[in-house]
């Protein structure tokens, strides 16, 4: 429990400082956007390489991979499907997709591993598989949907070599993947530069927070609804059941697979909606109401399984 809470007051207090800044002004109108701008196109490709690129890739073998990997697709699919019927749009429906099933493994994920789980790389087939495979096909997706590749089939083919997040991820892959090691001159400033992403993702959502409606509300109501139905119940029960009833999974590594699934959708959805002009109001509300509602779902989680 105290994981969760440290976790959560952590996320909470720089969202807080975001949201002074927005009240008062200090950063001006477009420090949101400029934040946003950062995180995108710098700090976070920084950060998703140096992270790869270091990582042991043999994590993604794993029967909890294949727990994580399943139970997204289920609740993203599930949102999809929805999505499709009720006309939302491929951008919006690839926004409130990722939110269903995309979780906050990094900053909320970690210190949660290591208070609850007790071991720091019980996150990184999540992270791994969040990073090299959902973050390169969601932003080639919104790419394509707002006819960024252009016309061509070899254009729309190389969407993914002309969006930082996913370049960023793919040169982490490669480098982890040939064994080579990059010189600390050069991995000192790019870790550095990295160092920034969160701290921008979360002030810039703190000032998104300044002057808006409360959440749950207007035309977004049922996309967020939905999209935290799914991330907060959905997806943990889908992992639960998988993870026990086919992979015959019990004690640390059925919690590990259940708790990690449960945590709430990640900060950087936002960053990626607000970067494309699509879903942010849906990003905004669906992070907001299913971290609080994660809370309770979490210690309930802990409390049963641990």
């Amino acid at each position: 429990m105290q994981g969760v809470l440290t976790g959560f007051a952590v996320i909470a207090v720089v969202i807080g400082v975001g949201y002074v800044l927005g009240l008062r002004g200090h950063l001006g109108p477009q420090g949101r956007e400029v934040l946003t701008k950062l995180a995108f196109h710098v700090a976070s490709p920084a950060l998703l390489f140096t992270t790869l690129a270091t990582a042991d890739l043999s994590v993604v073998f794993s029967a909890r991979l294949l727990v994580t990997a399943l139970s997204t697709v289920a609740v993203a699919g599930a949102f999809v499907a929805v999505g499709v019927v009720r006309g939302w749009g491929v951008g919006r429906t690839t926004i409130g997709a990722l939110c269903s099933g995309y979780v906050n493994s990094g900053n909320l994920g970690i210190p949660i591993a290591v208070y609850v789980l007790g071991d720091t790389s019980l996150v990184a087939p999540v992270l791994l598989f969040q990073l090299v495979l959902v973050t390169p096909v969601a932003v080639t997706i919104l790419d394509l949907s707002r006819g960024g590749a252009g016309g061509t089939l070899w254009r729309r083919l190389l969407t993914p070599l002309r969006n930082p997040i996913a370049l960023g991820s793919l040169a982490g892959v490669a480098v982890a993947a040939s064994g080579l090691e990059v010189p600390d001159p050069v991995m000192d400033p790019v870790t550095l530069i990295g160092n920034m992403s969160v701290p921008a993702v979360l002030l810039a959502f703190g000032i998104g927070l300044c002057g808006s409606t409360m959440p749950l509300r207007g035309v977004e109501r049922r996309p967020v609804l939905l999209a935290v139905a799914l991330k907060a119940v959905g997806q943990p029960a889908v992992a639960w059941a998988l993870a026990s009833g086919v992979f015959g999974l019990r004690g640390p590594q059925l919690l590990d697979v259940v708790v990690t699934s449960a945590l709430p959708a990640a900060q950087n959805l936002y960053t990626y909606a607000s970067t494309y002009g699509v879903g942010e109001r849906l990003a905004r509300d669906a992070i907001l109401v299913s971290t609080v509602v994660s809370v309770p779902v979490l210690v309930g989680v802990a409390a049963v399984l641990g």
